[in-house]
């Protein structure tokens, strides 16, 4: 059996524990494209590792959804669903994939956290998973987003 939380639900315990948040729920969403790599990917940010993210300008300019700013607030989902963490944007940078940092590829907290994999590991997503029809080119221009973890959901899923 589970105990867990809706995202109405969730977003009540955020407000409670962390002081100051707005009463409109944020978006939820999860990360990667299936189950499992939202499972991973949030356990990255569950253990503090995961404190960084990336995505790409044109899926953006495609789907219309706006820019992450410094300040936005998001649920994040794991594989089935489930709230599970409160993140806050604390900067934003669009820097070409080609030039994206050392220091983000290790924030981001994958794999061996070095450049090189973060690189083979988010070419291959945006060949395969890009909402844009522009897929990935080395000069694509990408959002680098720096994340803090506000509040993780303690109930058991």
């Amino acid at each position: 059996m589970t105990n867990a939380l809706t995202v109405e639900e969730f977003w009540r315990e955020c407000r409670a524990a962390v002081p100051g948040l707005p009463e409109e729920t944020p978006e939820a969403w999860a990360f990667g494209a299936t189950p499992e790599h939202a499972d991973g990917l949030l356990a990255l940010v569950l253990a503090g590792t995961k404190t960084a993210t990336a995505s790409s300008l044109w899926d953006y300019e495609h789907t219309g959804e706006p820019l992450p700013e410094v300040g936005l607030l998001n649920i994040i989902l794991d594989g089935r669903g489930v709230p599970r963490a409160l993140l806050e944007t604390t900067a934003v940078d669009v820097i070409p994939f080609d030039e994206v940092p050392e220091s983000h590829a290790f924030a981001e907290g994958e794999g061996d956290r070095s450049l090189s994999y973060w690189r083979d590991v988010h070419e291959r997503y945006w060949r395969e998973h890009s909402d844009s029809p522009r897929g990935f080119d080395p000069r694509m221009p990408v959002v680098c987003e720096q994340l803090r973890l506000l509040h993780r959901s303690e109930h058991t899923v």
